[in-house]
């Protein structure tokens, strides 16, 4: 029987977790490992100044106190009995897109990214929608793309990141990541809490963005849902021998000691 592990950074109690968890059911045994609380914005963190607790809610689902990084560890390395280790991964469905610059943001992409490292193949899926979240037309996408990848594979240390547009879907593209343009920037608001010391909020206001053809933006703006594979590998290695030419940066200068 297959095996298929759930995990997200909207925490357990998600929408979008059980309308994934219900649809993924016709591939498989499915396994929810989630945070207990929302994740979003913890990219590929591990929780390590702290330690972790594991809540398991019943036979198939455990909540953490953690990061999706670490519901992905716990789960194959821990929760998870070595007989029923997943065939694959699949994190979301997010409230949100994971488009362009932002997945390097997204705990959604690390939990996939996470299980990827330790060998199994990891899908992340996200819904491109501000409010109205309607899951039905993600959660089939996630069937089709869970099962083409338990049958096709994936290249070792690839995963999918799946952004899924709102309202009519008129195809899908696989495509590259975008890029926010330079005219993006952090919003910084500061309040005071009741007992008179400062706080603050990080947020991000958009001027621009790359959607040029071929990327995910442009994709999603089309209606098409996005595949973008991602690499662990981070290595630009078309810059590799331009740095190798940087002769004036010598072995003496690197290992120089005052």
């Amino acid at each position: 029987m297959t095996r298929i592990l759930i995990t997200n950074d909207d925490g357990i109690h998600s929408d979008g977790l059980h309308k994934l968890e219900t649809a993924l059911k016709e591939l498989g045994d499915v396994y929810v490992v989630a945070p207990a609380s929302e994740m979003s914005g913890a990219s590929h963190s591990l929780t390590l100044a702290r330690p972790l607790r594991i809540r398991q809610l019943d036979d198939r689902h455990w909540a953490i106190d953690g990061t999706p990084t670490d519901c992905v560890t716990l789960a194959l390395n821990k929760i998870l009995f070595p007989d029923e280790l997943p065939d694959i991964c699949v994190s979301g469905i997010n409230h949100g897109g994971n488009l362009g610059d932002d997945a390097t943001y997204s705990g959604t992409v690390a939990g996939a990214l996470e299980a990827t490292i330790l060998g199994v193949p990891g899908i992340a899926l996200s819904l491109v929608a501000r409010d109205n979240f309607d899951f039905s037309a993600s959660a089939s996408i996630a069937v089709a793309a869970a099962r083409k990848v338990l049958e096709e594979g994936l290249p070792e240390g690839t995963l999918l990141n799946i952004n899924i547009p709102p309202g009519e879907i008129k195809g899908v593209k696989v495509t590259r990541l975008g890029i926010k343009m330079k005219y993006a920037r952090p919003v910084i608001t500061e309040h005071i809490d009741p007992r008179g010391k400062p706080y603050f909020w990080i947020g991000e206001e958009y001027f621009n963005r790359n959607s040029a053809e071929g990327t995910d933006y442009h994709a999603v703006e089309l209606g098409h849902v996005s595949v973008t594979p991602l690499k662990c590998d981070m290595t630009d290695h078309d810059a590799l021998t331009a740095i190798e030419t940087w002769n004036y940066l010598s072995d003496s200068e690197l290992l120089h000691k005052d």
